[in-house]
């Protein structure tokens, strides 16, 4: 993909993060793709991605992603998105990035997600009024 079109699939992709559709997040990852978050054991195949995908969703039913910028260094992608949402009554705004490998057909083939784990925490467990 050029330049042009790896920006349009980047928001296309977080327009399916935002759709409330796990499935649609899924869709952009190659049939064997494969999404680790921060060193953690990654989730293979579309139906593990899309599990995934479902428990953010869930756990923020006012989930809104937003991509701040990408980054592309020949095949190396990086994505780096803000998520915002409310879960159990605490607001949550946390930043990141996703490290990708796309393979020839254009899908992800790996995405490596890194943020910081304990100021997300710090947020999910913060005690609200």
């Amino acid at each position: 993909m050029n330049h042009d079109q790896l920006h349009d699939f980047a928001r296309r992709y977080t327009a399916a993060w935002c759709s409330q559709n796990p499935k649609s997040v899924a869709s952009f990852f190659a049939p064997d793709g494969s999404l680790a978050i921060n060193g953690g054991p990654p989730s293979i195949g579309r139906t593990a991605i899309t599990a995934d995908a479902r428990s953010f969703m869930t756990a923020f039913p006012d989930l809104e992603v937003s991509m701040d910028r990408l980054h592309i260094d020949g095949d190396r992608i990086e994505y780096h998105w803000t998520l915002k949402g409310t879960t159990n009554g605490n607001k949550v705004n946390i930043s990141g990035f996703a490290l990708w490998l796309l393979n020839a057909e254009g899908f992800i083939q790996t995405s490596l997600g890194h943020f910081d784990a304990a100021d997300y925490q710090r947020q999910v467990s913060a005690k609200h009024e």
